[in-house]
């Protein structure tokens, strides 16, 4: 399963940073970084928010962006209307670093998300230091102590958590962890077939106050607009947008703006 391999190769990759920048490195380096900007409350607004994403590659898709100037992409993403930005930060299997996030903060007046399969608390300190407003956070890949220590670790830093699921299991997992927005990865980690409908199904397990985004497998307008009749806060949206030959052309189009 590519997760586990994906997880595996995060671990490598986390004792390595560890040993060339050690966590007190990073806590003077978040003295210097101003206050995290309000990720939850730019989702709470009316109508359906659009998460864009920055993703050079994809293992099923390869390279999408390559040489892509992540600053550049933010402010097109910014100016389009995008409510807030996910960068991917791994470089091994989406060609991501963290200088992409930095990149990307210091263009825009947009939150940033660090999307990141975080596995240790070290990745939360390293966001921060790196300009993240938020993380995201895989029900999956974590146990309930991690979750719940994850959470309270972020805040701390002033940070909100996008935890994902993909089953009412994991929702009830984050509830139970203090999770405020949900995401439903509309796409089977197992299986990898994609159907958009899992957000719809699982949103009654979700209690009102909370945030939902649904993530993958939203291409077009009428899937933005199924999920907002559904009662969706936010959708998160990457392939769609970078693999698009206009990209301000699209985010207009998925927010139902294409006509101005």
């Amino acid at each position: 399963m590519i997760l586990d391999e994906i997880c595996a190769h995060k671990r490598e990759e986390v004792d390595a940073a560890k040993r060339a920048t050690p966590l007190s490195t990073l806590e003077e380096r978040i003295k210097d970084v101003r206050p995290a900007r309000d990720f939850r409350q730019a989702l709470r607004k009316p109508g359906m928010s659009l998460i864009a994403e920055i993703k050079r590659k994809s293992p099923t898709l390869g390279d999408i962006l390559k040489g892509a100037d992540p600053a550049d992409m933010a402010h097109v993403y910014e100016q389009a209307g995008t409510d807030a930005i996910s960068v991917l930060t791994d470089a091994r299997y989406f060609g991501g670093a963290l200088g992409d996030l930095t990149a990307a903060h210091r263009a825009v007046h947009t939150p940033c998300l660090r999307k990141e399969f975080i596995i240790d608390e070290y990745q939360i300190v390293e966001a921060r230091a790196a300009e993240a407003d938020a993380i995201l956070l895989i029900v999956r890949i974590l146990s309930d102590e991690q979750l719940s220590d994850y959470l309270a670790l972020a805040k701390q830093y002033g940070m909100a958590c996008l935890v994902e699921t993909h089953d009412e299991h994991e929702i009830e997992r984050a509830i139970a962890a203090g999770a405020h927005i949900i995401g439903v990865n509309n796409r089977d980690l197992a299986t990898f077939t994609v159907d958009i409908d899992t957000t719809l199904r699982l949103k009654r397990h979700v209690p009102g106050g909370h945030v939902l985004v649904s993530e993958s497998g939203i291409h077009t307008r009428e899937h933005v607009q199924r999920l907002e009749d559904g009662g969706v806060d936010a959708v998160l949206v990457g392939e769609a947008i970078v693999r698009s030959p206009d990209i301000r052309a699209k985010i207009r189009e998925l927010l139902g703006n294409d006509a101005g």
